[in-house]
């Protein structure tokens, strides 16, 4: 009896390691539309990667870019964490796609933290993030470090750096101050339609009280696991089912999508959780 439990826990870890393999190489699209007063003319299509973290979906990650040309978007928006930053960072993968989708879309680039480390642990990584940079603007990239850019004459797209001390805390939830993303940031450009590239999901009345319209967001990985009616178990930090793991949240006219990411790092696991490619449209109200 014993041995055939022990047989039975030992298929059954087997099966999840298996579909775990499957979902972390096997990405869905999702389909998000928000209407606004200030979107002006037609409607205008983006994708949102985050979270890369070096992950490949085909060689060169071809599987990925037939996906966004189909879509065809108007332009591609990226969240940040497209590599891995631990002690030294593999920037081969990320800038290979980079190069590949500005050849085809103007592309928006915000940092995450792992981006975040490289910058600011020069002793660590040296001129790397110089370097990281620098090929994304050589290679057409709009690199929205605490930046903004106009796309069009009714979009503003803001990328904000958040300090590592707010992907730090362990079990508890930090707390930003009120005036931070201004203090990055400067001032949310109320006559256009202003998107916000923040990289945590944590912040999202910060986001609405600074003036974002659409937030977007990743950095949980859906929360790893993904559980009927409970949602995401566990992020990064090990805080444990939070309700921000992914999806969309509205609230007083103010919209934050949160993306599952397309790879993953440290906990290498992904059940119930397919890595996700966000598709935006958005139209005149």
């Amino acid at each position: 009896m014993l041995y055939a439990c022990i047989a039975a826990l030992a298929a059954a870890a087997g099966g999840l390691i298996l579909r775990s393999e499957y979902e972390k190489k096997h990405f869905v699209t999702d389909h998000y539309r928000i209407s606004s007063k200030k979107i002006k003319g037609q409607k205008r299509d983006f994708v949102f990667l985050s979270d890369l973290h070096n992950n490949e979906f085909g060689v060169n990650n071809r599987l990925l870019i037939e996906e966004i040309d189909r879509i065809h978007p108007d332009a591609v928006l990226i969240g940040g964490d497209m590599m891995v930053s631990r002690g030294e960072a593999d920037l081969r993968v990320t800038l290979s796609l980079v190069r590949e989708l500005a050849s085809r879309y103007p592309v928006y680039y915000a940092n995450g933290n792992h981006e975040e480390r490289m910058r600011r642990e020069r002793t660590v990584y040296g001129g790397l993030y110089r370097k990281f940079t620098g090929e994304l603007k050589k290679a057409g990239a709009f690199y929205l470090s605490d930046k903004s850019a106009d796309f069009g004459t009714d979009i503003r797209i803001t990328g904000c750096n958040m300090e590592e001390i707010y992907y730090r805390h362990r079990f508890t939830l930090p707390v930003l101050p009120e005036n931070e993303l201004e203090r990055h940031c400067g001032r949310a450009d109320q006559s256009r339609f202003q998107i916000l590239l923040l990289h945590s999901p944590l912040f999202f009345n910060n986001c609405r009280y600074w003036g974002a319209d659409l937030t977007l967001s990743g950095h949980f990985h859906g929360g790893t696991i993904r559980l009927p009616l409970l949602g995401g178990v566990m992020t990064p930090q090990y805080q444990f089912f939070l309700p921000w793991c992914a999806g969309r949240f509205d609230k007083e006219g103010k919209t934050m999508i949160v993306s599952r990411g397309l790879g993953t790092h440290s906990v290498n696991i992904r059940l119930n959780d397919r890595p996700q490619l966000i598709h935006i449209t958005l139209e005149p109200e």
